[in-house]
């Protein structure tokens, strides 16, 4: 049975973690590393990857692309920018890393994506079209095929 300081060390490393997660959400296209995470946070980064891992089901790292990714699908969506303005915008310092991550987790590469979904979610409110669009990862798929 958990003593009452270990519960309350856990609650505390929990809210340290829910700070990362809502630093990676504000600032995710700022350069942004595990270790100035952790830093901020006063833990190692290996220990903040474990604990986030643990947490959330990803890496900070994972999370922070997935991020990106998201944001750089609804500017592809509005079709008034090119995939390397995309990258750059949402805080990736390589195309080919970005185009990787993102054939990854959307399944089409950047390119085909805003060719193909320009002005696709036009009339349906932000709340609907963010659920909606979401990138779903490959594992994440596998396990819905199965349902």
């Amino acid at each position: 049975m958990p003593t009452a300081a270990a519960s309350d060390q856990h609650l505390r490393d929990l809210a340290l973690l829910r700070r990362v997660r809502d630093r990676i959400d504000r600032d995710y296209a700022q350069p942004l590393d595990v270790e100035a995470l952790a830093r901020d946070v006063h833990m190692s980064a290996g220990h903040l990857s474990r604990q986030f891992k643990l947490a959330y089901g990803e890496s900070p790292y994972s999370y922070l692309m997935t991020r990106r990714i998201e944001r750089a699908m609804a500017l592809l969506r509005r079709g008034d920018l090119s995939v390397t303005e995309v990258c750059f915008e949402v805080g990736c310092s390589s195309l080919g890393t970005f185009s990787t991550r993102f054939r990854e987790l959307v399944g089409v590469p950047p390119s085909e994506y805003r060719r193909r979904e320009t002005g696709a979610v036009a009339g349906i409110p932000a709340c609907v079209a963010k659920q909606v669009t979401r990138p779903i990862r490959n594992r994440e798929a596998t396990a819905t095929e199965q349902v």
